[in-house]
């Protein structure tokens, strides 16, 4: 019997060949996550994606230059400090035995977990000291501080076993929570201990795998669009896909062989609106760090005069009149041979959560935003939480592909 857990949240990636769908066997064991909106404006939701989508260019360009000069393999690895986002998902992790509770950002796009940025830290008898320092900088964060061994409870029959984890002496920009749940690649660890400054750190997710509590290295995510600011709307599953979750099968697509995307959860898509073509088949990636959906300059530029949209000052975003969002096509992303569906209702920032971002109650707003390069770089779109809410997605390290289903949300009216 398949073994696998989910992480249950709370608001705030060729053609496929059906392969085996990995499938729900046993009830999930799932973790409440509650909201943080930290915008003081869209305008900041916006250049914080861009920033984050500037630093995944930049950082395997370095990598590539590297490469090419010698003076690093090609098969080593990048790491590449995540944007503290706009929308933060909060977990309460029990560290150590009896456990302590902290408040962590569940990040898919950094591997390191560490406490102490608020609450702090008491040592227990399953902690262990080791002799090392770690430190990550993020794009509008960092912290510092000692490397403990430590048991982690994240619910009920999830527990790791002497997991690694930070312990920060020093943080700047996480105010109000106490550190991060780091699940992703664990090559993104590398260089953060000193002086280990070679050694990988295995992740939450690698020791779950490697202690048996969950049988596959994957991870499945499920978001559902809503309208309010503390909703229960999604979950994690760790090891497995909970097949309740999504409508169909799962498209599975290799990871794009297109560099830079290749470095990431990088994927081919093309995407037209309506009829009309406004990105050709290109490399991009799947990151649930990115708030918004960015698309190429050139892509953005045709699909705001299809839209008929106007960039908003207050918000960064286009606005659309009511007789506009009423007129709105849906978006077509086709993905391994599959078409998803992005409608019109899908592409609307939630008009309830307008004032939380700047903007005017009850005005549209679109979540289509600007990558701020043009097509042809080989990372032209970043399908963020706002394309995920709309679809599953799995991300499976053992075959080295995403996966994408359709959900009972797909088409909802929420925003």
């Amino acid at each position: 019997m398949r073994s696998f857990f989910s992480l249950a949240l709370l608001l705030p990636s060729i053609l496929a060949i059906s392969p085996p769908v990995v499938q729900i066997r046993d009830s999930p064991i799932t973790l409440p996550i509650a909201v943080r909106i930290n915008a003081t404006g869209s305008a900041n939701i916006l250049e914080a994606d861009r920033a984050r989508a500037k630093l995944f260019i930049q950082k395997a360009q370095e990598k590539a230059a590297k490469v090419k000069t010698g003076t690093l393999s090609s098969d080593a690895v990048i790491g590449v400090p995540v944007t503290n986002g706009a929308v933060q998902y909060l977990a309460s992790v029990g560290v150590g035995s009896p456990a302590s509770q902290f408040s962590l950002i569940v990040d898919t796009g950094s591997s390191n977990t560490w406490v102490g940025a608020t609450k702090r830290f008491t040592e227990t008898s399953t902690t262990v000291a080791t002799t090392n320092r770690v430190s990550v900088t993020y794009g509008t964060g960092s912290f510092s501080g000692n490397e403990f061994i430590d048991q982690v409870t994240l619910a009920s029959g999830l527990v790791i076993k002497s997991q690694s984890i930070g312990v920060a002496t020093t943080s700047q920009d996480f105010q109000g929570v106490d550190g991060i749940l780091g699940i992703g690649p664990t090559d993104l660890t590398l260089g953060t201990l000193s002086p280990a400054t070679n050694t990988l750190i295995p992740t939450v997710v690698d020791n779950l795998f490697k202690q048996g509590t969950i049988t596959s290295d994957l991870i499945g995510i499920s978001f559902e669009p809503t309208n309010s600011a503390s909703v229960t709307n999604g979950e994690i599953t760790f090891g497995g896909t909970d097949a309740s979750k999504f409508t169909g099968a799962i498209t599975f697509v290799p990871v794009t062989s297109t560099s830079p995307a290749n470095e990431f959860w990088g994927i081919n898509q093309s995407i037209k609106f309506g009829t009309t073509t406004i990105l050709s088949t290109t490399a991009g990636i799947v990151d649930t760090g990115t708030t918004l959906l960015l698309i190429a300059t050139n892509a953005f530029n045709t699909y705001k005069t299809q839209t008929g949209g106007v960039l908003d000052n207050n918000t960064g975003l286009l606005r659309l009149t009511t007789t506009q969002f009423n007129n709105l096509k849906s978006l077509f992303f086709l993905i391994g041979g599959t078409t998803f569906e992005f409608t019109a209702n899908a592409q609307a920032w939630p008009r309830s959560l307008n004032t939380l971002i700047g903007g005017v109650s009850g005005s549209v707003y679109l979540i289509v935003g600007d990558l701020g390069t043009p097509s042809g770089e080989g990372l032209d779109f970043i399908n963020g939480q706002a394309f995920l809410e709309r679809f599953y997605s799995v991300f499976d390290t053992t075959n080295n592909r995403v996966g994408l289903a359709t959900t009972p949300f797909t088409t909802a009216t929420t925003n």
